[in-house]
């Protein structure tokens, strides 16, 4: 049972973990490699950020006799990578759970209100009862994800892991005040929390802009 509304922080610690993030951070890193690099990270990361995975007992034959077994429970997990750069988590997260479903979602700031405003999603209209992974490869002022976290609870989801590569303490605060409200189970599956964001709100030392460094720049 959840006793308080608070977001759970899992930073994977293995030592592959850290010798990708490593090499993800060096600027000299070039496109290709920074991509494949994304999406092996992903992997890792997944293994970790689906221990809760919803599952149920099976009967099994095997060629010897029969026996219980372990399948994904129904509904299918949700993955819902946030427009443009979790597109590069994507294929890390669908090679550990192939049976998962895809849902869209683009978010951007509102320069007026500053507050995160949907774009374009592509989603059911009824989540109730879904575990939704909402991918995002920076967690830096919380304004995305949590306005991802905040629209996937409006449709009815009640259990969402959230998995960067990054993420700085403010926008780990940010979700925090947000869970507080939601009050559903949320958990934060991360490489490494960073030490800050600088005064243009990227994370120190961070890796630079990732859809950038994944797709090229954005004109």
């Amino acid at each position: 049972m959840w006793d308080s509304w608070s977001v759970e922080v899992r930073v994977v610690q293995h030592p592959l973990v850290d010798h990708k993030l490593s090499l993800l951070r060096s600027k000299t890193t070039p496109q290709p490699n920074f991509r494949k690099l994304v999406d092996e990270l992903v992997t890792l990361l997944a293994y970790e950020a689906t221990f809760g995975v919803r599952v149920n007992e099976v009967d099994i034959e095997t060629p010897i006799t029969m026996t219980k077994g372990t399948r994904l429970a129904n509904p299918a997990p949700l993955v819902v990578p946030i427009l443009r750069a979790g597109l590069g988590m994507l294929d890390g997260m669908l090679r550990l759970v192939p049976t998962a479903e895809v849902g869209f979602l683009g978010m951007i700031r509102d320069e007026e209100t500053l507050q995160p405003m949907t774009y374009a999603e592509r989603l059911p209209q009824d989540l109730s009862g879904r575990q939704c992974y909402v991918l995002d490869p920076m967690l830096a002022t919380g304004g995305s994800l949590g306005g991802a976290v905040q629209f996937l609870v409006d449709r009815g989801a009640d259990d969402i892991t959230c998995i960067c590569l990054l993420a700085a303490p403010e926008g780990i605060e940010k979700l925090q005040g947000l869970l507080s409200d939601l009050k559903v189970p949320c958990s934060l599956v991360v490489a490494a929390v960073d030490e800050k964001l600088d005064e243009n709100g990227y994370i120190v030392p961070g890796l630079g802009d990732a859809g950038d460094r994944l797709y090229g720049l954005a004109q």
